[in-house]
């Protein structure tokens, strides 16, 4: 009798414990950010720490957060996911099929939780480093069979009355021919009462008196952040947001992605995307910043829609021998291992993102006509990328074996005197990655979990392994 009255005390305990644990999760939270990483998961993360480290630099803000788990991203249609069905997820708390914002399999409306925060009396943000419209920021406020439908994505944007939108354009902004046009989005947005910025170079002339603004810093995507040294970013866009939201006793909701850190592991371009990681990163620490102005009433989460490229470390190989066609050095690369170690270092010898090397490779290329010789294409690959092609060429520190570069001129034979499209390009980028300990299983997107960091009031909610639809349904409470 007394083990039964010991076992139902324990029982009583430990449900009290776990009521204890809801009631704080649902308990408000004055200031809730949310950082969604595109295409970021725990290689690209630990890609990005390890470089950090390397160069003797504090490591990603968030990897110090006192809580995280491990989170699934699964889509109502398919083991690997989309941004459009992971980022309703997150937003609405439900799963839906890929290429779908905002609504359920069956065509039902969601809510999402910036709606519910708006609903009461938060002043709400979105960020990102592509178009306002893009799959994951849209996911906070649009419902649409598809991602793809910008323009009408578009006019839910300005329908929202979301206090401040900062980032990349508004995608096809004055697409005549959908049969939803109503006029230019940017001339809709001031009509419906916003202040707008287009192509914005300082952010410098809004203030208190803008009331709600669409501040934009290019007119699609902001420029990879490997390439843009003086333009704005993410983090002054969070920044001038947080300045601009102060709201009373309301508080208010503001997501940030970092949308292309999944554009360049698409283009599996490692440099690329941990500049893409750390541009990311920064954006977090302007909300540790405000966090510490504000200790008792701010949470922070970070998390992603999904991994892609297929990133995996450790994986130091040489070229070892020229190579005949792309396919002999795909085949090759990666397949003679060097052990436990690491090259990530060598990251820092890329000067520019894969996409500006293509453009530049391409423009090279035309200027030089048929005079177009490997010794000019090999000066871009060591402005580039570091590669030495001379013995102890300390100007360019990543010295290529004879093979190594007797292969890249083959491949630029291939390109340009057979017509083969881009092989001198992608085996330029397949052997810098593979030279700096890292390799690429995919163009696309994949089934890895990611993970979700939090900090503040009520971050105790994010242990344990997470959905990504527990992001929603966590935060929904806290934020009314």
């Amino acid at each position: 009798m007394k083990k039964v009255k010991f076992i139902g005390i324990a029982v009583f305990a430990v449900a009290l414990f776990f009521c204890r644990i809801s009631a704080m999760g649902a308990e408000g939270v004055k200031y809730v950010f949310l950082f969604i990483g595109d295409g970021f998961a725990l290689p690209q993360n630990y890609m990005a720490q390890e470089y950090l480290k390397l160069n003797g630099k504090e490591g990603l803000v968030f990897n110090a957060f006192p809580h995280a788990a491990p989170t699934s991203t699964y889509s109502a249609s398919s083991f690997i996911t989309d941004s459009a069905a992971s980022g309703t997820a997150i937003a609405c708390g439900q799963k839906t099929v890929n290429g779908t914002l905002g609504i359920t399999p069956s065509g039902e409306r969601l809510e999402s939780i910036a709606v519910t925060a708006k609903q009461n009396g938060k002043k709400i943000g979105i960020i990102t480093s592509v178009t306002l419209n893009h799959a994951t920021p849209a996911a906070f406020f649009a419902h649409d069979p598809s991602r793809g439908n910008y323009y009408a994505i578009g006019l839910e944007l300005v329908g929202s009355g979301f206090d401040f939108f900062g980032g990349g354009g508004i995608g096809d902004c004055d697409d005549k021919k959908n049969g939803a046009f109503k006029g230019n989005l940017y001339e809709l947005a001031k009509d419906a009462g916003y202040t707008v910025l287009r192509e914005a170079k300082s952010l410098d002339s809004l203030n208190a008196q803008s009331g709600k603004v669409i501040a934009c810093a290019s007119k699609n995507y902001l420029p990879p952040a490997l390439d843009d040294k003086k333009g704005l970013r993410t983090a002054d866009f969070t920044r001038k947001a947080v300045e601009l939201l102060e709201n009373g006793d309301k508080g208010f909701f503001i997501m940030v992605e970092g949308g292309q850190i999944d554009f360049r592991c698409h283009g599996n371009d490692a440099g690329g995307a941990l500049a893409e990681v750390l541009e990311f990163d920064d954006a977090v620490r302007v909300a540790v910043e405000f966090m510490k102005k504000h200790p008792a009433d701010t949470l922070i989460v970070v998390t992603a829609d999904h991994e892609t490229g297929g990133l995996t470390l450790n994986c130091d190989s040489s070229v070892g021998k020229a190579f005949v066609s792309y396919e002999d050095i795909m085949k090759d690369l990666g397949a003679k291992g060097k052990g436990y170690t690491s090259s990530i270092g060598a990251l820092k010898y890329q000067t520019a993102s894969a996409a500006k090397f293509k453009e530049d490779l391409s423009k090279l290329a035309k200027e030089k006509g048929k005079a177009f010789k490997f010794e000019d294409a090999a000066a871009l690959l060591s402005e580039t990328f570091g590669f030495g092609f001379k013995e102890d060429d300390k100007a360019h520190p990543l010295q290529l074996s004879a093979d190594e570069s007797e292969a890249l001129s083959k491949f630029f034979d291939a390109q340009y005197a057979k017509g083969e499209k881009d092989v001198l390009y992608a085996a330029t980028l397949d052997l810098f990655t593979t030279k700096a300990g890292l390799r690429f299983g995919t163009k696309s997107h994949t089934a890895l979990p990611v993970m979700t960091f939090a900090t503040g009031k009520n971050s105790e909610a994010f242990e344990g392994f997470l959905d990504n639809t527990d992001i929603a349904k966590k935060l929904r409470p806290m934020l009314k």
